[in-house]
């Protein structure tokens, strides 16, 4: 992760990911089959043709492939597979539905013959709830 992954007139850079067993809280919060993994990156461009970010899928060591969700729904910044790339690049976050584990990011280039694999470790630490300043320390 963090390095840039160059596919025919698309580059990839991906930045971090997070783990959450829900998007939203109460009645009204998507729950996962499995769990939702958040891919944050960003997809810049090498030209001035239009492109859009290709579909992308997470991969397991057995070879079981996620495929991007098209509900971002609730994702800030959500990075949804036909987004377009413009002059300035796209950044967001790429959303899947997905078991816990080792999962290695399958990326394209514009025309999809080439393909990239990037490995993604399994990490919980983005799981635990941010607890605003003013309020650590109470309960």
């Amino acid at each position: 992760m963090g390095d840039r992954i160059e596919l025919g007139r698309l580059v990839y850079t991906v930045f971090e990911t997070r783990w959450l067993p829900q998007i939203g809280d109460g009645p009204a919060a998507r729950v996962p089959q499995n769990r939702f993994f958040l891919i944050r990156l960003s997809v810049g461009k090498k030209g001035s043709a239009d492109l859009l970010v290709p579909d992308m899928a997470i991969e397991d060591d057995r070879g079981m492939a996620y495929p991007a969700l098209s509900d971002g729904e609730g994702v800030a910044q959500f990075l949804g597979v036909l987004h377009p790339v413009t002059a300035e690049g796209a950044a967001g976050t790429a959303l899947f539905d997905a078991p816990p584990g080792h999962y290695r990011l399958r990326l394209s280039d514009e025309e999809g013959h080439r393909t990239a694999l990037v490995d993604i470790p399994l990490s919980f630490g983005s799981e635990l709830p941010e607890i605003p300043a003013e309020n650590a320390g109470q309960k």
